[in-house]
């Protein structure tokens, strides 16, 4: 039987082994809270991408965990994030995701505040006093950081650093970003979120577990001639995809073993022909030389998460937001590679086939979530197994410390959990705003 924990200290050297985790994982309350803690309100979360907000007072609205936050550029053109709270009687400032803005003023009592989060103006504000005015600015988030366009965001005070946290994962994003023949990425085709009646950690194992596309997408695997077809169930570690964990939760379902081994490029587009990009292949060749540019468009985008919830969903950008111990938010945005307008019109079709409202994918795998999470209100057995391929694991010989599993091991899953378990059983002082209720 599941265990059923309750607000005392929760032991997770007992709930998570390397072979097996325990279900309670997932659906308990204290445990969800005390991942807003540790995880959500300790680390680095990808907060938007600077493209979002390309203009001064351009701004997005976003969660980190529970707590709602701002990003918004300022007029010297830097990009900052605050909470999404008025400093007078907490009231949420934007409810849009999205817009343009000179001031972020109340709805409550009209206190308006700049760019840069200062309190600028209060009604009637002769009862206040200059230092009270300077006191009562947005929050902002104790540490910020970008790297090639992307923003992260951590609510501690202190800890590794952006670089530190990232650490190889890096080149998920070197990889993505430099299939741009300007090396930029831009998410400005909108946002789909798909709301899931599950944990948020299943999003997270699902979407780099190589086991489960045979079955959870077969319609979609019959419907569409399509490179994964081919690379299903597959186990040759040279010549087909592989599965890798690259450190400190970050994991990969690398196609580009497969791709490689056909030496053709545009397999991850679709097989499409490279005659229909004649314009994007002259960019590449010039941007980077024939010889790599061709390598780079023959190994196509990365198919990896960088912890705790940024997906390079290769074409694709998603983010996973959690809610509650049985609800999650999976948002999607299709990628433009600047500079490449044909690979990008192509793009916006393929997303609508594979994630928009009435796509495959993401459909195949929010079913298959939330049927787990309904099975766990079951609590017996147990254990959830993932010692599939544990054991099999090899060294990735082009990449230090990377480890390397056939694509149907679930050495992707081990790989989060131990940074999981690493995280939850740290010591932490608890954030004050934002728990759960």
């Amino acid at each position: 039987m599941q265990t059923q924990l309750d607000n005392s200290s929760i032991d997770y050297s007992a709930l998570i082994h390397p072979d097996r985790v325990e279900g309670s994982l997932y659906t308990s309350s204290e445990v969800f809270n005390d991942e807003l803690e540790k995880i959500w309100y300790k680390t680095w979360v990808f907060v938007g991408h600077t493209s979002e907000i390309p203009q001064p007072g351009d701004y997005i609205s976003r969660n980190i965990g529970l707590q709602p936050v701002i990003m918004v550029r300022d007029k010297n053109g830097d990009c900052n994030v605050f909470s999404n709270r008025c400093a007078h009687r907490g009231t949420k400032l934007c409810n849009r995701m999205s817009g343009n803005v000179r001031a972020f003023v109340c709805p409550y009592h009209g206190w308006a505040y700049d760019l840069t989060g200062n309190l600028v103006e209060a009604p009637h504000g002769g009862e206040y006093s200059a230092e009270f005015m300077a006191s009562k600015g947005l929050a902002k988030v104790p540490r910020l950081g970008e790297y090639r366009g992307f923003v992260f965001a951590s609510l501690a005070e202190d800890g590794p650093t952006l670089d530190e946290h990232l650490g190889r994962s890096k080149a998920f994003i070197d990889r993505f970003v430099e299939l741009s023949p300007e090396q930029e990425v831009e998410l400005t085709a909108g946002w789909v979120r798909h709301k899931y009646e599950a944990n948020w950690k299943m999003l997270y194992e699902n979407d780099t577990d190589g086991y489960h596309p045979e079955f959870t997408h077969a319609s979609f695997l019959q419907a569409i001639d399509t490179q994964v077809s081919d690379y299903v169930g597959k186990k040759d570690i040279h010549t087909e995809p592989v599965i890798k964990d690259w450190g400190d939760g970050h994991t990969e379902l690398e196609f580009g073993t497969g791709y490689r081994h056909s030496g053709k490029p545009f397999e991850w587009f679709g097989r499409a022909s490279p005659s229909k990009f004649p314009n994007y292949i002259e960019a590449m060749d010039k941007e980077y030389g024939a010889e790599l540019s061709l390598q780079k468009m023959i190994d196509g985008p990365p198919h990896a998460i960088i912890f705790p919830n940024l997906f390079i969903a290769e074409l694709s950008v998603v983010i996973f937001e959690p809610v509650s111990a049985g609800q999650s938010i999976q948002w999607h945005c299709p990628a433009f590679f600047k500079g490449a307008p044909e690979v990008n019109r192509r793009m916006i079709r393929q997303a609508e086939g594979a994630l928009g409202p009435g796509g495959f994918l993401v459909a195949d795998d929010q079913i298959v979530a939330e049927r787990n999470q309904q099975g766990l209100m079951a609590r017996s057995p147990q254990w959830l197994d993932i010692s599939r391929g544990m054991g099999t694991e090899q060294p990735d010989e082009e990449n230090d410390g990377v480890a390397i599993g056939e694509m149907v091991s679930e050495l992707t899953n081990r790989a989060f959990w131990e940074k999981y378990k690493s995280l939850m059983e740290a010591e932490t002082t608890p954030i004050a705003r934002g728990e759960a209720a």
